[in-house]
């Protein structure tokens, strides 16, 4: 049975880099994981297509939860989402939950065969009210 796979998209590459090693540090390789930040030139935002690449990176047939920073990232990871097939489309879904603690959560609930929206609603459980 298939996992479900964890985006983490942030402004910053470290930040992105960072939070998906908590994650791997903390699940290991129960999850297909993948992260990614900054722009294409390099500096502070995110970029569509590096987007769509780690939603491919971390596809799965369980589907794909990704988690963003700052509203720019959400905006562009909806783009990328809009640009995806119906299929795939149907099975990503943006978290509205703290990107470090969200995409830990997220993963060990994932790491358990949780489904996705299951793994969803826990990150989101994280967020402020």
């Amino acid at each position: 049975m298939a996992n479900v796979g964890i985006v983490i998209v942030s402004h910053s590459p470290k930040i992105a880099e960072g939070a998906a090693d908590m994650v791997r540090q903390m699940v290991g390789d129960a999850v297909p994981l993948a992260y990614t930040g900054g722009n294409s030139e390099g500096g502070l935002g995110t970029d569509v297509a590096a987007i769509m690449a780690a939603i491919e990176r971390a596809w799965s047939k369980a589907g794909v939860a990704i988690l963003v920073d700052l509203g720019g990232a959400e905006t562009n990871s909806e783009m990328a989402v809009e640009m995806l097939d119906d299929h795939k489309r149907a099975l990503v879904v943006i978290c509205n939950a703290p990107i470090v603690e969200g995409a830990v959560i997220a993963a060990t609930e994932a790491s358990g065969g949780s489904p996705l929206a299951t793994v969803k609603r826990t990150a989101e459980e994280l967020s402020p009210q």
